[in-house]
């Protein structure tokens, strides 16, 4: 399945709560977010882009850099984006402030994702958009909803037919908290800086 799967790293937000720092390059545990990020996705995919601008942004980082197809469209905009750009039958999205990721959870969506239009986590949160797989021939079904106006990301799960992976089998590969936390706010960023092994 690796060689029929990519993956986008979704770094296309403003970072407003940040003042306009980048939060891809907050340094978690000796590395920058999104180098961490680079490292877990080239364990499970064999096709790897970011999805953001301007491109300058990523150019140390050596990948394809895409703007969205469709600006001004958030977190689906992004999806809709990863799926376009790649030529692999399924994508693997991340949000670009998830420093705790790791390879055997994305694998098991990948996995997941095969027989369905993607996989997705839902916790008690909600689902997660963008710790998912998305199938390539879903494509037209994402461009459906948004051409309808359905632009939350999070309503997905009403568009397509999405297997799950929930709190209990997250677990299964460490801490739901740590592998689910982002990086949102500064608050966010003390908070995990504080509790690093």
């Amino acid at each position: 399945m690796h060689d029929r799967t990519a993956a986008a790293i979704i770094a296309g937000g403003a970072a407003r709560r940040f003042a306009g720092r980048d939060k891809c390059r907050l340094v978690i545990e000796g590395g920058t977010i999104i180098v961490r990020q680079v490292d877990v996705l080239q364990r499970v995919a064999s096709e790897l882009v970011i999805v953001g601008s301007p491109p300058y942004r990523f150019a140390d980082l050596g990948l394809p850099v895409h703007a969205d197809v469709r600006p001004g469209l958030g977190v689906i905009g992004g999806i809709y984006t990863a799926l376009s750009c790649t030529t692999s039958d399924r994508v693997i999205t991340i949000a670009c402030d998830m420093p705790f990721l790791v390879p055997a959870l994305l694998a098991r969506l990948a996995e997941l994702s095969a027989a369905h239009d993607g996989a997705w986590v839902r916790t008690s949160r909600g689902p997660e958009p963008l710790v998912a797989c998305y199938e390539r021939h879903a494509l037209p079904k994402i461009l459906a909803a948004i051409d309808a106006g359905r632009l939350k990301a999070g309503d997905l799960g009403s568009t397509l037919d999405l297997a799950e992976l929930d709190r209990a089998a997250v677990d299964v590969f460490g801490s739901a908290d740590r592998l689910l936390a982002n990086i949102n706010t500064p608050e966010d960023y003390a908070r995990v800086q504080l509790s690093a092994p």
